[in-house]
């Protein structure tokens, strides 16, 4: 145990927003006086993952508490960081302006790139202010927030950071991940967090890496599971199971892939007059001639490319100034590229996401257990995931900020009716 103390430290070193984060307390913390609330993402885990009988943790807290076979359906496009702050702010990524894992904004700097390793831009707020995540919501409420990583959390969102928070570092396990976040909930009661994010990335590299059905993404979700075991009996050797509500997500789905399945946009038009932001299972992109746009827009082989004015009502996407003015989905399985950007890396994934978020190799896990929440009660129709959000706020006793979900849609999984 000492060892993770010293990793507590060490994560405070790096960032948390606390000099008391790693101090060390031998005593159980007595029990808090609003339930804790955990939230926890397991990037990458599709609902039906869940049946695999890999996980008995997650599948003892889900038939214990709440479960959804048929999941939790992601917002478009279904990829990581656009879901991750739809979860924390209950927008569409068209309205929180986190529109892509990949995207531009003139209006930041004339030659702005944002990407998940482009760490300056992640931790840039102008990136992420459209949107109000929890954490700022609830400073001005008096609760105090932790994330053991959360896609927005590097940023000072409209100037605020959690409480407690940590720089994403894939090398922390998800045991020493887990004991961090115990050392947090052993502080003082005036400093200890009310609501914990913990987010493991070991499902989702699997899969893209082996793909979905593969041996490494069981084993990564037993290995994600046994994690979880130990913050069930760290809570429970604390006193404080019987006071937490462990909401437990991910983000997306996974679909298998293939280098036989790839649509390549210049089989279509001239190259040159193309201007990728992103490309995989969709692509957005401009074109600088309107023959090359005219080319491109409506329905090809295993593709159908809109212009954004045009994209379907239903996927709530197309709005924001960040999207190009074209955007193309692949058919489930199939990638979207260039001929020159696939030589450059020829070793495709063998899973990927970011399709249609309604089809059902996109649901994302949900599980949810503790005492607001019901036993043994099954949420039987899949439901949006801007409706986590609001929950999130009901079970914190907050007044959420403005949303695209509706409590009204998941009510019926808590024990008593939300406030209103």
């Amino acid at each position: 145990m000492e060892l993770y103390r010293f990793l507590a430290a060490f994560v405070c070193v790096l960032g948390v927003a606390s000099a008391a984060c790693a101090q060390a307390t031998t005593a159980p913390p007595p029990a808090p006086t609003r339930d804790l609330l955990i939230l926890v993402s397991i990037d990458g885990f599709r609902a039906d993952y869940l049946q695999r009988g890999v996980t008995p943790t997650l599948s003892a807290l889900a038939i214990d508490g709440v479960r959804s076979p048929a999941g939790m359906r992601p917002s478009f496009p279904s990829v990581t960081f656009p879901n991750h702050y739809t979860l924390v702010t209950g927008l569409y990524p068209d309205h929180h302006g986190v529109v892509a894992n990949t995207m531009d904004d003139p209006a930041i700097t004339p030659d702005s790139h944002f990407t998940l390793a482009n760490f300056e831009a992640v931790s840039d707020g102008r990136w992420w202010d459209q949107g109000d995540p929890l954490w700022v919501s609830a400073k001005d409420q008096k609760v105090r927030t932790a994330t053991m990583f959360w896609p927005g959390s590097d940023a000072p969102i409209h100037g605020v950071r959690p409480d407690l928070w940590a720089h994403f570092d894939a090398a922390l396990t998800p045991d020493q991940r887990v004991d961090i976040v115990l050392d947090w909930i052993d502080l003082p009661p005036a400093k200890r967090p009310g609501f914990v994010t913990l987010y493991f990335d070991q499902v989702d590299d699997e899969g893209h890496a082996y793909g979905p059905d593969s041996a490494e993404v069981n084993a990564a979700a037993t290995l994600v599971d046994k994690a979880l075991a130990r913050l069930v009996e760290g809570l429970k050797a604390r006193g404080l199971y019987d006071h937490t509500n462990l909401v437990i997500v991910a983000d997306h789905g996974m679909a298998a892939t293939s280098p036989t399945r790839v649509i390549y946009l210049d089989d279509y038009t001239d190259a040159s007059a193309l201007h990728l932001t992103t490309a995989g299972p969709v692509a957005a992109l401009r074109a600088d001639t309107p023959a090359a746009e005219q080319a491109l827009i409506g329905d090809h082989p295993h593709m159908t490319c809109w212009r954004k004015a045009d994209i379907p009502a239903r996927l709530h996407y197309g709005t924001n100034p960040r999207i190009p003015p074209i955007v193309c989905l692949a058919e489930v399985g199939w990638m979207i590229e260039t001929h020159a950007d696939a030589a450059k890396h020829p070793d495709l994934p063998k899973g990927q996401h970011g399709y249609d978020n309604a089809d059902p190799l996109m649901a994302a896990l949900f599980v949810a257990h503790g005492p607001a929440f019901k036993r043994g009660f099954v949420e039987r129709a899949a439901f949006d995931n801007v409706d986590v959000y609001p929950l999130l706020a009901a079970l914190l006793g907050m007044a959420p900020r403005p949303t695209d979900g509706r409590l009204a849609d998941i009510a019926d999984m808590l024990v008593a009716p939300p406030p209103p």
